[in-house]
């Protein structure tokens, strides 16, 4: 679990804010911190930021706070959750078409869909925004999502 112990995670943290900004042209984190307090500052935010790895089903590999208490998840769960997971059954092929998109396309904005926390509860989250991780040489890592609005459903 990302903290003060391990930096935060902030190597795998800057790699997810570089390959955001290299696709979309945008910058998802304004502060003025660096490393681990950039890295903190995110773990922090009041928007959530999850990113899952590479593999046939692959599996969450980031969130911060925001991100695992929505999807009610503690940091052992969420490394073994295939991302999948995220959306329910009768949803997962329409996310996996969606994300093929975004592995082809390099991201997607206004993204909006229904989404399941581990213990069942749905929610939609929308303009969210996804995209490809890469690092500094373009090798593809995984998939990452950002989203500030989410609402439950009834």
């Amino acid at each position: 679990m990302p903290n003060e112990n391990n930096g935060w995670a902030s190597a795998h943290v800057d790699l997810l804010l570089e390959s955001y900004t290299q696709l979309t042209g945008s910058v998802l984190y304004e502060g003025a911190l660096t490393g681990a307090g950039r890295a903190r500052a995110i773990f922090t935010a009041d928007f959530a930021l999850l990113s899952h790895g590479l593999g046939d089903d692959p599996l969450f590999n980031y969130a911060n706070q925001c991100a695992l208490d929505l999807f009610e998840l503690d940091w052992p769960q969420l490394l073994a959750t295939p991302s999948r997971e995220s959306a329910e059954s009768a949803n997962q092929a329409a996310r996996e078409r969606f994300m093929q998109s975004v592995a082809e396309k390099g991201f997607a904005s206004n993204y909006s869909g229904v989404r399941i926390s581990h213990s069942g509860r749905r929610f939609t989250i929308n303009n969210a925004t996804v995209w490809n991780v890469g690092d500094a040489v373009g090798v593809f890592r995984g998939q990452a999502a950002t989203f500030a609005s989410w609402a439950g459903i009834d």
